[in-house]
């Protein structure tokens, strides 16, 4: 498993299993995401024997599997003590069957990375890293509250290019002021560190985070619609002339380089949720079952601890459920939802006047008989494609 080379990605949908680290040094004004800082240490030898223990909990709930991918997110799991991601890895193996040379990716913020860190998560099995970069200039990356700056962000970017098979970077944009060329020249200069992978934002002004009382109060504005389309549109200008073409509405890659773990996500595979926050998807018989963790971490910690698990919920997903969630993770691929499996869920076809106005407008198009895909004007109004679809 540690050094084998990568092994190809076969277009089926796979099974991957997801941790959550949920622990970062400090909290982004934009982000919804479940992290949580913390001044004192945390007890990390404590958090990864309630990861193993809700491992073999889930590992009872999804029987034997063989994965085909690992996501180590966050939070920031670069904080992490190698050690640490190894006895996970350890743990995985342990439960589900792990073939040699599958991606096992790592979330990291530049203002965590150091090298000796990077080469120890090397040696524990992570062939992948993406980097939480959101900005290539340093009056962006403070209104954005990151703790690095460009300098960091180049060290990193070159750390893991040196370090790791395989490294994706994160962008941010659509953010306030900003202008197309602006952006272009930014993107421009993210393919100049020879990238392989890179996922690329809107910024969105989500509920309960700072940004949304600020958007609120009217102290901070971001691009309308209208120049948003226009940001949007230059990104997969850009992105397909320098040969990383869009592949899901927000990443990009050059061909072989896609995250297989967010395609199984977005193939609608099975995953294994480990973890404060996280959620899970997994096949029993002819059924899908949804789960949901404790998001608190302590609170998790201390649920695993007496229950073997931290899950609040899990739902058993009907297959019209199934159905929908299907074609909203599917359209969101440049490869698109395969119809036979849809209509096999959902029980029926779709409606003959839905799909015509939409294939009239241009928004969708057919791949052949049995595949379904999102144009790039239909990308941008992507949710009402969906909903249309889903009726």
């Amino acid at each position: 498993m540690r050094y084998a080379a990568l092994l190809p990605d076969t277009g089926e949908p796979g099974f991957g299993v997801y941790v959550h680290w949920p622990f970062c040094a400090a909290k982004c004004p934009y982000c919804d995401f479940n992290s949580h800082v913390r001044h004192q240490p945390v007890d990390q030898e404590r958090f990864s024997a309630g990861f193993l223990k809700e491992m073999a909990t889930v590992r009872q709930m999804s029987g034997p599997k063989t994965v085909t991918s690992i996501f180590l997110g966050g939070g920031t799991p670069s904080l992490m003590k190698p050690s640490t991601v190894s006895a996970i890895l350890d743990g995985i193996a342990k439960h589900w069957h792990v073939p040699d040379g599958i991606e096992i990716t790592m979330e990291a913020n530049p203002s965590s990375v150091e090298a000796e860190r990077f080469r120890g998560y090397r040696a524990a099995g992570v062939n992948r890293v993406s980097l939480g970069v959101q900005a290539l200039n340093d009056r962006d990356l403070k209104f954005l509250g990151r703790l690095h700056d460009v300098a960091d962000a180049l060290k990193a970017i070159k750390l893991a290019r040196d370090i790791f098979p395989r490294m994706s970077f994160d962008l941010i944009y659509a953010r306030p002021n900003q202008t197309v060329d602006e952006w272009e020249r930014e993107l421009k200069e993210a393919f100049s560190y020879a990238v392989d992978h890179l996922s690329l934002y809107q910024l969105t002004i989500e509920e309960g985070t700072p940004f949304f009382g600020l958007h609120k109060a009217g102290k901070l504005v971001v691009p309308d619609g209208d120049q948003s389309a226009l940001l949007y549109e230059a990104t997969q200008e850009i992105t397909t002339g320098e040969g990383l073409p869009a592949y899901e509405v927000s990443n990009h890659a050059r061909p072989g380089a896609e995250s297989r773990h967010n395609l199984t996500y977005w193939r609608y595979g099975d995953y294994a949720g480990i973890g404060p926050g996280a959620h899970g998807r997994l096949t029993r018989g002819s059924m899908k079952i949804a789960t949901a963790t404790e998001r608190k971490p302590e609170s998790w910690l201390d649920r695993v601890e007496r229950d073997g698990h931290g899950m609040l919920d899990t739902e058993q997903l009907g297959y019209e459920e199934q159905a929908d969630e299907l074609l909203l993770m599917g359209l969101r691929l440049k490869e698109g939802v395969d119809l036979s499996r849809w209509q096999q869920l959902s029980g029926r076809d779709l409606d003959p006047k839905r799909e015509e106005f939409l294939l009239e407008h241009g928004f969708i198009e057919r791949i052949g008989n049995s595949r379904l895909r999102c144009t790039p004007s239909g990308m941008l109004i992507l949710d009402s494609v969906v909903a249309d679809l889903a009726c």
